[in-house]
């Protein structure tokens, strides 16, 4: 199972401090090192690289490599995965594990004392910010003439305007993000169905419908909550899947996802997010469904486990889901502990934005390369080999599924499925092998991005059904660039974390009833206090600036 946080912070690299440079040509997409001299740091390289071609090192080489060790996946040193790179690119990686719950932490201090190693992957987009003014990481956009699949995929998909999100002031973007294709929804809610059958409701489209099947749940079992939700310890934002759709159903952005400044495309400037009308209604809402006992108040401060609990010893029947945690935790445990137990994730309902997605979600988490890796006589090869296994068609095909006839088979492209005996995702929860744990494919530190046809050849049934009904919705439009000076960014950050710390402790206490409606226009004189709008102004100006010089 990958791990909730990937998809938590799809932070969508579009907004906040890492925006477009105001220079001539960012968008090109044709940035060139020529300017830089790396005839002595070719050791190593391919003459002739090219997208589709396999990276194949010209004499052994190692490179280390951050890995987050995701407990539901321990890393072995005998992963068929480690061979199999080896095998195909000649080049041997080191891994340096770091337990996934200490992994920030741990990146922060290693690149801090100039420990870190060469490629720093499972870094989010804005992630890589606090490490730019150091000098501590790569520019790689200087540097993608290196790579030729990454080009060619920001190309063919159209992905120029996201990556330029990236950019820092000094026109530069830092991270190498994943890309997707198309965007894949990740969160929404789950439903005991058979319950709803034997009640005679249907399953709810719309957030109202929503409310009416919550109310007729509680009148069935006036001593239960029907809901009671997760995803709320160890993050900045609680319950945090559960505001990130539902604020999408609003148009704004919440949740994980969450960021100060968004683009109002009515008003054509960027507002305080979490001000806006949109914002309070989704708080309403909630506050709604916590006021009738519709919703389980612990839902904001419980851990995972005892959420999960709740649903198996049917103290409530709706919660918060990802495909994989559907299809491995909540139905596998409740068919198991419930007779004729069914539990469906629905598409996202339906909120006043309508039927929309937001923006800017087909860029991932990706890499990050330590500036040290500039002083290698491999350099040049090391960024092919990154280009390879993370961007090309192979390499991300051999992380996702492994080696065709040991791992999987394959009836044609985007056709697969895992061997007999060997269970990926939940997939046959019997067999005596697993895809991640067994082998380390499927990997959330090498696995991610790439075509739809790949992305979705892993999708269970219940996951293909609910992807194409989250693709037939409009994506809202990515926000236009605003790219920040270093001046303007160092006051920003320091305005930034302290807004948006009140932003959220002030949601949970008007949610849970601590703190009246009422006293929304408080609220907000309270962020203004902050210095909210002089951010919002910060912000606007960079906008306008931009928009004067490259029109």
């Amino acid at each position: 199972m990958n791990n909730p946080g990937l998809s938590r912070r799809q932070i969508l690299a579009a907004a906040g401090f890492a925006g477009l440079a105001a220079l001539t040509g960012c968008g090109s997409g044709e940035e060139s090192s020529g300017s830089k001299d790396l005839t002595k740091k070719r050791e190593g390289a391919m003459k002739k690289y090219g997208a589709g071609d396999r990276f194949k090192a010209t004499k052994p080489l190692s490179f280390e490599v951050l890995h987050n060790n995701n407990p539901v996946y321990p890393m072995k040193d005998d992963w068929l995965f480690w061979k199999e790179v080896t095998r195909r690119t000649g080049v041997t990686l080191k891994p340096i594990a770091v337990p996934l719950s200490d992994y920030e932490k741990k990146r922060s201090l290693l690149i801090g004392a100039g420990d870190a190693p060469f490629l720093i992957p499972k870094t989010y987009p804005g992630g890589e910010t606090a490490f730019v003014s150091s000098g501590a990481i790569l520019p790689v956009s200087e540097y993608v003439d290196l790579m030729p699949n990454f080009r060619d995929k920001v190309r063919r998909w159209n992905l120029q305007p996201e990556v330029d999100s990236l950019r820092q002031s000094d026109g530069n973007y830092y991270l190498l993000p994943g890309l997707h294709e198309k965007a894949k929804a990740n969160y929404s809610l789950s439903l005991r169905t058979d319950v709803l059958e034997r009640l005679g409701l249907k399953t709810p489209g719309t957030w109202d419908e929503v409310h009416e099947t919550l109310k007729a749940l509680k009148e069935e079992y006036p001593d239960r909550y029907p809901w009671t939700d997760r995803w709320s310890t160890n993050t900045p934002f609680p319950a945090g899947a559960l505001f990130g759709y539902l604020g999408q159903a609003h148009g704004v952005r919440a949740g994980w996802s969450y960021l100060n400044i968004s683009w109002d495309a009515a008003q054509q400037k960027f507002v305080f997010t979490g001000a806006t009308d949109a914002f309070r209604g989704m708080v309403e809402y909630v506050r709604g469904l916590v006021a009738e006992k519709l919703l389980d108040p612990e839902s904001f401060t419980q851990t995972d486990d005892e959420a999960v609990q709740k649903l198996l010893s049917e103290k409530s029947f709706v919660i918060s889901a990802n495909p994989q945690e559907l299809v491995q935790n909540y139905r596998y445990n409740l068919q198991k502990q419930v007779k004729g137990a069914r539990i469906e994730m629905i598409p996202v309902p339906i909120g006043p934005a309508g039927p929309v997605v937001l923006g800017g979600s087909r860029l991932e988490n990706g890499m990050m390369i330590s500036s040290e890796a500039l002083k290698s006589e491999n350099f040049v090869a090391l960024m092919q080999f990154v280009d390879w296994l993370w961007y090309s068609d192979e390499g991300q095909l051999l992380s996702k599924w492994g080696v065709e006839g040991v791992t999987h088979t394959s009836s044609g492209p985007g056709q697969y499925r895992p061997k007999d005996g060997i269970s990926l995702l939940g997939s046959d929860p019997d067999a005596p092998k697993d895809m991640q744990k067994d082998f380390g494919f499927y990997n959330g530190v090498f696995s991610y991005g790439g075509s739809w046809q790949l992305v979705s050849s892993a999708f269970s049934p219940d996951e293909k059904k609910f992807q194409a009904a989250m693709a037939r919705r409009k994506e809202l439009p990515v926000d236009p660039p605003h790219p920040l000076e270093s001046a303007e960014q160092e006051q920003a950050s320091l305005w930034d974390t302290p807004l948006k710390d009140h932003v959220t402790q002030n949601l949970l206490q008007f949610v849970l009833g601590k703190r009246p409606l009422s006293e929304w226009n408080a609220y907000v004189a309270e962020l203004k206090a902050k210095n909210m709008q002089q951010l919002v102004d910060l912000h606007n100006k960079a906008h306008d600036r931009y928009r004067k010089e490259n029109g």
